[in-house]
């Protein structure tokens, strides 16, 4: 079955960090640039970070930025997301999806919308 898979989520304090995975199984991540979203109830779902194939080429929102970091290891098929610093303003669910890797080249992480994973929640609470 060709899908993507995260898991790491949990609760934690504020101030603490968090690792997500995202692991593909079923087809070929190497193909694909992968991308973090996270959504609230009832609001937008909104881009975190996103990372190219090849190069490797990063891009993160403001809200992150300096605090999470995306990173990718195409022989596991695993896209990390680690979290750093968290706030209570980083509760969301988190999902990751395949991206185009020209819209990671130009600074956005457009899903391409072939792959979506399930989601996993983090909760930053004390």
């Amino acid at each position: 079955q060709e899908q993507l898979v995260e898991s790491g989520g949990g609760l934690v304090q504020p101030g603490g960090s968090l690792r997500l995975s995202c692991l593909a199984s079923g087809f070929n991540l190497d193909y694909y640039g992968v991308g973090w979203f996270r959504q609230a109830p009832g609001k937008e779902r909104e881009p975190v970070s996103c990372i190219s194939t090849g190069d490797q080429s990063t891009v993160y929102s403001d809200s992150v930025k300096g605090r999470f970091t995306i990173t990718r290891d195409n022989a596991r098929k695993t896209v990390y997301l680690q979290m750093n610093s968290v706030n209570p303003e980083d509760t969301y669910v988190y999902y990751c999806a395949t991206v185009f890797n020209i819209g990671v080249y130009s600074g956005t992480c457009k899903p391409t919308n072939d792959y979506w994973g399930q989601g996993t929640q983090v909760t930053v609470s004390s």
